[in-house]
């Protein structure tokens, strides 16, 4: 009887705390959802998209996701997934120092133009994210060669095809076509990789929409850096970076998911 009483105390003890990270966790999406919002509607009110309040919200529904990040890696670090949700949390942390660079924030460092900066960031916060994914394609035995090659290829391509005509067609900065090609491949890299792990299993569809939707802001990043300006392109960058970026840090929920279904 003791040992029944003691079992059922701590299956109704880790469901309470089940329930208290879940809640955090929406706590986080919330906000993070908020400031990014706020940015939206703010930047459209007053019309100065660099003004300080919209930047600063645009920049706090980053740091927002950099928190939840670590966070997810402090809960599980010594679980399954704690590997995976260390090289996110790594990647979103970069992810964020690029924001920085890109909204000329870091003015104490000497990079120029500071976009390159923010390549350098973005693309090393990427190593981090496919560091992550092949990591837990091992983990939870997500290791079938076609899918991976079927991803990776039709993302390379797409990637290939999207420089070509936003940026080696474009009038402006030629001297950053050769790291911008280098750079929407490795995005290109975590799309396929991402989606080669949600060929095979479903509820890791969010990570993929998350690699897909940061390569099409990349694009649309490219267009006004190498071609004309676009209009309200600030928002058309952030509505898809944004949550490109929310769907890859929350999918450490997915990939907790999908290992503890397995076992692991």
């Amino acid at each position: 009887m003791a040992d029944i009483n003691t079992g059922e105390l701590q299956s109704t003890s880790a469901a309470g705390t089940d329930i208290s990270h879940k809640t955090s966790f929406v706590a986080l999406w919330l906000l993070w959802l908020a400031a990014l919002a706020g940015a939206m509607i703010s930047g459209n009110l007053l019309d100065r998209h660099g003004a300080p309040l919209p930047t600063a919200l645009r920049m706090g529904s980053s740091l927002v996701l950099v928190a939840t990040g670590w966070w997810a890696w402090s809960l599980w670090r010594n679980a399954s997934v704690g590997r995976f949700a260390f090289w996110i949390a790594l990647g979103m942390t970069l992810g964020t120092i690029g924001d920085f660079f890109n909204a000329d924030l870091l003015p104490f460092i000497p990079i120029r133009p500071p976009v390159l900066g923010g390549i350098a960031a973005f693309g090393l916060g990427h190593i981090a994210y496919i560091t992550g994914c092949i990591g837990l394609s091992r983990k939870a035995g997500l290791t079938n060669k076609g899918a991976m090659v079927i991803g990776i290829l039709g993302w390379q391509l797409f990637g290939l095809v999207g420089w070509y005509y936003v940026a080696y067609l474009g009038d402006d900065n030629r001297e950053l076509l050769g790291p911008a090609l280098g750079y929407t491949l490795l995005l290109a890299g975590t799309a396929g990789i991402t989606s080669g792990l949600a060929l095979q299993e479903a509820k890791l569809f969010p990570l993929a929409l998350g690699g897909a939707l940061f390569l099409f802001s990349d694009l649309i990043l490219a267009v006004g850096m190498f071609g004309e300006s676009v209009r309200h392109g600030t928002e058309a960058v952030w509505l898809t970076y944004g949550p490109g970026q929310m769907f890859i840090v929350f999918s450490i929920l997915s990939a907790f998911a999908v290992l503890r279904l397995r076992g692991k």
